[in-house]
């Protein structure tokens, strides 16, 4: 028996370097893709959303001028599904069916987002990537990650980062930040904590649904996680 039958793991494109100020370590993608294939193996369907930061990111090519934010954020989208398909790549590579949809057509790689058929493809066993965020410009993968969550009707969404939860602050800069083991919704607001954009947040606390945030490189946290053993940080109302 495991916590959660059907979850939502976010995954951001900058976790993807490294210790490579660009692109992809392959490295980090093998390790990751047998993070997941332990917890497929116990029978938990599992749907994936990653970001693209790593490669291009939207926000930041306007500010470098490179084009207008729709622009900037439709070439961000791209990047998403580069990432996706390197991880699909490599989920497959140790045996995992999987199926990747993307929420801007581009059929000779991969589907378009289907809610029927993502909930199908999850039923059956095959791990599915969502691209390409919403499809939207002014959207976030944060955003993506929580609407597809709750599309297909996740128990949880697992916000995998570098550090080990949720802090008063940011642990990297201040030494004085305690973690939360739990905390609301409503906290995450009046504290101002950086866990998931507003959008995201908010869309989470409607559809009272449960996010997680933990420590994504430590090996072994997401099958701890799926046996119920307390890791990373609980947000939910």
């Amino acid at each position: 028996m495991t916590k959660f039958k059907r979850i939502l793991l976010k995954l951001s494109g900058e976790s993807l370097m490294g210790n490579n100020n660009f692109g992809i370590d392959p490295n980090i993608l093998e390790q990751y893709a047998n993070e997941v294939k332990s917890v497929v193996d116990l029978g938990v369907e599992v749907a994936i959303v990653i970001g693209g930061g790593n490669i291009f990111r939207g926000v930041q090519g306007v500010q470098k001028g490179l084009a207008d934010r729709a622009q900037a954020d439709y070439m961000g989208m791209l990047a998403t599904v580069i990432n996706a398909m390197a991880l699909q790549g490599a989920l497959e590579k140790i045996g995992l069916s999987t199926r990747l949809q993307s929420a801007i057509k581009m059929e000779q790689i991969c589907e378009p987002f289907i809610r029927r058929k993502a909930v199908r493809h999850l039923e059956k066993g095959r791990v599915v990537i969502f691209g390409a965020g919403t499809g939207n410009p002014y959207f976030t993968t944060d955003s993506a990650a929580s609407l597809r969550a709750v599309e297909i009707e996740a128990d949880v969404i697992l916000k995998g980062t570098r550090v080990d939860g949720v802090y008063s602050a940011d642990p990297e800069k201040d030494a004085s930040a305690t973690k939360f083991d739990n905390i609301s919704f409503a906290e995450v607001y009046s504290k101002g904590l950086n866990i998931m954009d507003l959008t995201a947040i908010t869309l989470c606390k409607e559809n009272n649904l449960p996010i997680l945030v933990f420590d994504m490189n430590k090996p072994g946290n997401l099958l701890k996680l799926m046996k119920g053993e307390a890791v990373g940080t609980l947000v939910s109302q």
